[in-house]
């Protein structure tokens, strides 16, 4: 047992949403994570280049860029970021965070910098990382449903028309 693990014996209970998995692939979940390193990196290189510039508009959005690689880094791949101590335990907060939590906090994350400098730089260089915030927005919405579901609701709908129609002309014939 590690010195953490003694501190903290007993966590509360996850909830039932908020579990790892969430009903996302093993490989969707692995697109995710390689979607957030890639973003990572293409935030740390366009952002070292915005901040190589005079107008302090374009460096405060360079520093932004770097400090959301650094985010995404300890959030999606902690083993980059091994000789900080605490990555591994922001690694294991971001992974109990929902679906839609990480969405909303990667595409905001990543439209920030866009706002404070509107460049080509900044917009490509945040572009992965806003796409990994969708990536996970859309495991969020969940699977698509299969068509025989979708068949029998379409069946049900059309019986009850049918029936409005016909409850319709019967009382229109006495």
């Amino acid at each position: 047992m590690s010195s953490q693990d003694e501190r903290f014996p007993a966590a509360a209970p996850e909830p039932a949403g908020a579990s790892a998995d969430e009903g996302m692939t093993w490989w969707y979940r692995w697109l995710c994570r390689i979607a957030g390193v890639i973003g990572g990196m293409s935030c740390a290189f366009a952002g070292l280049w915005n901040c190589v510039t005079i107008n302090p508009l374009n460096i405060a959005a360079g520093v932004w860029m770097m400090l959301n690689a650094f985010i995404l880094f300890l959030c999606e791949a902690p083993f980059c970021c091994q000789f900080i101590e605490f990555a591994n335990a922001v690694s294991a907060r971001a992974d109990g965070l929902r679906a839609w939590q990480k969405a909303a906090f990667y595409c905001g994350m990543a439209v920030f910098p866009v706002m404070l400098s509107l460049t080509l730089t900044t917009l490509f260089g945040n572009a992965i990382a806003f796409a990994t915030g969708v990536l996970y927005g859309l495991s969020a919405l969940g699977k698509k449903g299969d068509a025989i579901s979708y068949a029998r609701i379409h069946q049900q709908q059309k019986q009850m028309d049918e029936e409005k129609l016909t409850g319709t002309l019967e009382g229109q014939a006495l």
